[in-house]
């Protein structure tokens, strides 16, 4: 399916993404991207439409903050197409050396947000990407690493818009 316009994109993406109720969690509708993740054309337009928009919105972008874990997945395929850098924000404990951490709610849950001291320094241009935006904790922490090392976040990307 050869895909041209923004809206013929937006709705090759749709198709791709499937709804699981009460999953993990009785009342949580869990977003699962693994079919778009198996279709190469799907995730080419993900990444075309996160770099068209970014080069309009966000001039001088330095470094692609990705989000635990699915972040981690489009960030750095995004980075490579901007020509910068890529790093993680990963839940408390997973990172080696000194970290940086917050904590924060999530749609079914509490958890703590870190990123290691030297990953972003002051007045660097950063975006963050994540797959879905549910509560907005999770993103919300990654805002407030960034603050903490005095970063300027130029956006947050998501493929999904969720709601529980």
């Amino acid at each position: 399916m050869a895909v041209s316009t923004r809206k013929e994109k937006l709705e090759l993406i749709a198709q791709r993404i499937r709804p699981f109720v009460d999953f993990p969690s009785k009342g949580v509708v869990f977003r699962d991207i693994c079919p778009l993740l198996k279709d190469p054309e799907a995730l080419s337009v993900v990444i075309d439409l996160f770099e068209e928009h970014v080069r309009a919105t966000c001039p001088g972008v330095e470094l692609v903050v990705g989000l635990d874990a699915r972040g981690f997945l489009f960030g750095p395929l995004l980075a490579q197409r901007l020509g910068v850098g890529f790093a993680l924000v990963r839940k408390k404990g997973k990172l080696p050396g000194p970290t940086v951490s917050v904590a924060h709610t999530l749609e079914y849950g509490k958890a703590e947000a870190e990123i290691q001291e030297d990953a972003v320094h002051a007045g660097q241009k950063v975006i963050l990407i994540d797959d879905v935006l549910a509560t907005g904790g999770t993103l919300y922490a990654a805002c407030e690493l960034m603050k903490k090392q005095q970063a300027e976040v130029l956006g947050c990307l998501v493929v999904i818009e969720g709601q529980t």
